[in-house]
C-alpha cells in the first residue's frame, strides 16, 4: 500500500493523525495536486478553513504558482513543513526565480532539517535575491550543513544588516568564530563541538546508543533516571572547574523538576538554592527540561552578569525559544525520572510503574544517593574529554550576549521518528 492510499483511508476512517503521519512519509516526490486533494479533506477533518480552502484552489488550478505557495505557506503554518516543500518545489518550478517563494522554500527545508537543499535552491536563484535576508540565509544553511568555508565566503559579501536584522548578524558571526576555536574536527561525529558552535552551550553527555549510527549522540525515546541526573551534576561540576566558573547560588525555576533538580545541584555544589530572580548575578539558573515550564519565562534571555542556565534534558527535534549555557543530554522524547511509566519483566510482560511522589527534596537528596550513569561511554566522552574541551574554550564560554534560540541538529543528523 502505498503512503497516499494509507492516508486516504486514515481520513475515510477519521483518523486524522495516522493520515498526516501517511502524508510526511509520502512527501518527498508526491504529487503537489494529489497532495493538495488529500490536504484538502485532512483541512475540512480539523476543521481547518485555511487550510481546507488554499487546497481545493491547487486542485482547480494544480499550475498556479500563487495557489501552490500559499497551500505550501498554509501548511507551514500548520506545522507540516516536509509537507509543504513539494508544493513549494512545484510553485518555484511555475515561477522560477520568484523571491517570495524561494525564501519560503527555504523555510520549509529548514525546519526539515535539509539544510544543503536550502543551500541549493538559494544559489540557484541567486540572481532575484536580496542580502538580507536571503543570502544571510545562504551563509547561515552553510553553516547548518557543515560547509563552513561557503559560509565564510557568503558572510563576506553581506553588506551591513538594516536594524532589524542586527541580531541575525551577530548570531552568524558568532557561529562562525565559534567554529575557528573549537577544538578537534568538525564532521559529522563531532556532536558535542557542533553543539557549542551553533548554540555557544556545552552538551554535558553523548548518548553511546548507536553512536556511529543512527543516533550520532542523541537519545530517541528516553526513560530518565536519578542516576542520569546525577550524572548531569557531576559533568557541570566539571565544566565549571575547568572553565573557572564562580557562582554563589542555584536558582530554581518553578517546575516541580526544576526544583528536584536544582536541590540536588545546590547540594551537590555547596551552595544555597533560592526561586529565581532575573536579576539575580553569579548564579545558576537551574532548568530539568525548559519545555515543561507551564508559563514561558522571557527573561531567561537575558544575561544577568555571572548568571548560568543549565539544562539536564533539551528537545532536539523540538528545540526551545533560548539555547541553555550547558545541556545535559539531548531527547526526542522524555519519560521524567518521576513519572509514571511501562518496565518490561525479564519475561517481557509490561509492569505499570506509578509515580514518584515523594516531595523535591526527598527526590533530590535521592538523586545525591544515586551512582551516576557511566556504564557505557561514547566515544570522546570521558570526563577527561569533556575537561579538555571546556579547557580549550577559555575565555570563550559562557556566552556574554543575549541567549539566541537553540539550533538543531545542524550538520550531525540523527534518526528520528514522526
Amino acid at each position: 500500500m502505498s503512503d497516499l492510499v494509507e492516508a486516504s483511508e486514515k481520513l475515510d476512517a477519521g483518523d486524522l493523525n495516522g493520515a498526516i503521519r501517511a502524508l510526511l512519509t509520502a512527501a518527498a516526490g508526491a504529487p503537489a495536486t494529489e497532495l493538495a486533494a488529500l490536504l484538502a479533506r485532512a483541512g475540512r477533518l480539523a476543521d481547518f478553513d485555511d487550510l481546507a480552502e488554499a487546497a481545493d484552489a491547487v486542485v482547480a488550478a494544480p499550475g498556479d504558482a500563487g495557489l501552490l505557495y500559499r497551500l505550501g505557506w498554509a501548511c507551514i503554518e500548520r506545522g507540516v513543513s516536509r509537507i509543504a516543500i513539494p508544493l513549494l518545489e512545484a510553485a518555484l518550478d511555475a515561477a522560477p526565480g520568484h523571491r517570495g517563494i524561494v525564501t519560503e522554500l527555504v523555510a520549509a527545508y529548514e525546519d526539515d532539517y535539509r539544510y544543503g537543499d536550502a543551500v541549493a535552491v538559494l544559489e540557484a536563484n541567486d540572481a532575484g535575491l536580496q542580502d538580507w535576508p536571503d543570502r544571510y540565509l545562504l551563509a547561515f544553511n552553510s553553516v547548518m550543513s557543515g560547509d563552513l568555508d561557503r559560509a565564510r565566503q557568503a558572510a563576506a559579501r553581506l553588506t551591513p544588516p538594516p536594524h532589524d536584522w542586527g541580531h541575525a548578524h551577530h548570531r552568524l558571526s558568532g557561529m562562525l568564530e565559534r567554529a575557528a576555536a573549537v577544538p578537534g574536527p568538525l564532521d559529522q561525529q563531532a556532536l558535542r563541538s557542533w553543539h557549542y558552535v551553533l548554540n555557544g552551550g556545552i552538551l554535558l553527555h553523548l548518548s553511546p546508543y548507536g553512536f556511529d549510527e543512527p543516533m550520532r549522540g542523541r537519545y530517541a525515546y528516553l526513560h530518565d533516571s536519578l542516576a542520569a541526573l546525577r550524572r548531569t551534576i557531576d559533568r557541570f561540576r566539571i565544566v565549571l572547574e575547568a572553565a573557572g566558573s564562580s557562582v554563589s547560588s542555584v536558582s530554581l525555576l518553578p517546575d516541580r523538576g526544576s526544583s528536584i533538580f536544582g536541590i540536588a545541584l545546590a547540594s551537590a555544589l555547596d551552595l544555597p538554592a533560592q526561586p529565581y530572580d532575573p536579576d539575580r548575578r553569579d548564579t545558576i539558573i537551574a532548568a530539568y527540561d525548559l519545555s515543561a515550564l507551564a508559563e514561558p519565562l522571557p527573561t531567561l534571555a537575558e544575561r544577568a552578569p555571572g548568571a548560568l542556565l543549565v539544562e539536564h534534558a533539551t528537545s532536539w527535534t523540538a528545540p526551545g525559544r533560548l539555547a541553555p549555557d550547558a545541556t545535559g543530554l539531548l531527547y526526542q522524547s522524555l519519560v521524567s525520572a518521576w513519572d509514571e511509566r511501562t518496565r518490561f519483566t525479564a519475561g517481557g510482560e509490561p509492569e505499570q510503574i506509578p509515580a514518584d511522589d515523594r516531595p523535591a527534596e526527598a527526590l533530590a537528596a535521592a538523586v545525591l544517593k544515586t551512582a551516576p550513569d557511566e556504564d557505557e561511554v561514547a566515544p570522546g566522552d570521558t570526563s577527561a574529554d569533556l575537561t579538555a574541551f571546556t579547557a580549550a574554550l577559555a575565555g570563550r564560554w559562557p556566552l556574554t550576549a543575549r541567549r539566541d534560540r537553540l539550533w538543531s541538529p545542524g550538520p550531525v543528523p540523527s534518526a528520528r521518528f514522526l
